[in-house]
């Protein structure tokens, strides 16, 4: 007799019985929406990463460097130096509150006063006389500094006497006199071979500059800290400032005539 080879029965229980046209169980799906989202998520890559850390440090930066710029305007000062910078602003304040309590009482006399001509008459005399001493066509005197400028090396530019100039400007200088030029709003500044043009005018070195105007407000702001005095210091030029009294503009601005203004007309009311 031949041997029966059958494979060995699995042990009952081990083996799950399958009946005849039945199939596992599929995995349970994720929905759709969750797979979308799945496929949509930004996925950062390394690169990304290095490229956030680095803007991120550069904003911190940037941040640190604001910070300890605004914080050393006057953070390095000495005191004595804040105070001369309070004063001046103080005096400039003070000096813009009087010329303001002045033009009120002008309105009030020219609309509430009796003698309303004469107010206006004297009003205009005024006004005539402050642009006459704007425009350069009327001398000025009057308490003030002189300031000189020594130029030994020949360093000094146009915009160092421009920068000297717009200080004295905001100071509260009512008539400027450059060497033998009159400063006005419209008087241009350049360099020139001989030392610099004024107004179409050459003048030479050392550059004097007479104003008008409060002596202690004028010189204190030729002081002011990394102001006019350190600038020229710097291109080795020298500041003298003098104050005085009195001091004479004597130069004057000749007005130029207009080429294309003429008086207009007046226009018809409209009632004729």
């Amino acid at each position: 007799m031949s041997a029966d080879r059958r494979p060995p029965r699995e042990p009952a229980g081990e083996r799950p019985q399958e009946h005849p046209g039945e199939r596992a169980p599929a995995p349970p799906r994720r929905p759709p929406w969750r797979r979308l989202l799945r496929a949509g998520r930004p996925r950062a890559t390394r690169g990304q990463l290095l490229a956030g850390l680095l803007c991120a440090a550069l904003g911190f930066g940037v941040v640190v460097q604001v910070r300890s710029t605004d914080s050393s305007g006057l953070d390095d000062l000495r005191e004595s130096d804040l105070v001369r910078i309070l004063d001046d602003t103080t005096e400039r304040g003070d000096r813009l509150a009087d010329e303001l309590r002045s033009l009120e009482a002008t309105r009030e006399q020219l609309t509430e006063g009796s003698d309303s001509a004469q107010a206006a008459e004297r009003a205009a005399a005024e006004r005539a006389t402050e642009y006459g001493l704007l425009a350069g066509t009327l001398p000025a005197s009057g308490p003030g500094i002189v300031a000189t400028v020594s130029d030994p090396g020949g360093a000094v530019r146009s915009t160092h006497l421009i920068q000297l100039v717009q200080e004295l400007r905001d100071a509260g200088a009512e008539a400027l006199q450059v060497g033998g030029t009159r400063v006005v709003a419209s008087t241009a500044f350049a360099d020139d071979p001989g030392g610099v043009l004024v107004g179409g005018r050459t003048e030479p070195a050392p550059y004097v500059v007479t104003a008008v105007g409060d002596p202690d407000t004028l010189s204190t702001a030729l002081d002011i800290p990394g102001g006019v005095r350190e600038t020229l210091r710097q291109a080795g030029a020298q500041l003298e400032v003098q104050t005085s009294e009195v001091v004479r503009v004597s130069a004057l601005h000749a007005l130029s005539a207009p080429q294309y203004a003429r008086p207009a007309s007046p226009e018809p009311s409209a009632d004729q």
